[in-house]
């Protein structure tokens, strides 16, 4: 039995085993570029100065791309959020309501609550580059600071 068949074959798989290896880690290849998350718009409501009629509203530009609101809360907090999106021409981009939830962590030694704010959706899509204006409801609590950020993730 000849070993040349099996040589190549090892020759072959070995070519092949650097070509996706080097393909993998190929910093100029696109797929490989990894957006860092990048905040468009930031506000940390802590004041009720910063509220008109119970309302917190801002304009912005925002680019093409996919975005996530990001939430620094902890128990003094709004129970409830409520954020609309508004683009220039009026067209409502997000109308979004957020609920407080706060999970006990118990690990035999101290217990402490984590806080996150839950809604049944939390990505928004964004076609084209254009100012938009936001508005945060507190729900009538404009006490309770919470941190609000959205972040571009595609």
């Amino acid at each position: 039995m000849s070993k040349k068949p099996i040589i190549g074959g090892i020759i072959l798989a070995a070519i092949i085993g650097v070509v996706f290896v080097g393909a993998e880690i190929n910093p100029d290849n696109p797929e490989n570029t990894k957006i860092e998350d990048s905040e468009v718009f930031h506000i940390r409501l802590a004041d009720s100065s910063l509220y008109e009629n119970g309302v917190y509203s801002e304009m912005f530009q925002i680019e093409k791309g996919v975005y996530k609101f990001r939430f620094v809360p902890n128990g003094d907090s709004p129970q409830k959020l409520s954020i609309k999106l508004l683009a220039e021409s009026g067209v409502v981009l997000m109308d979004n309501h957020f609920e407080l939830e706060g999970t006990l962590i118990d690990d035999g030694i101290s217990s402490w609550y984590t806080w996150d704010y839950l809604s049944k959706d939390n990505i928004l899509k964004i076609d084209e580059s254009q100012q938009v204006k936001i508005f945060v409801s507190p729900n009538g609590n404009l006490k309770g600071p919470v941190s609000i950020g959205l972040v571009l993730i595609k």
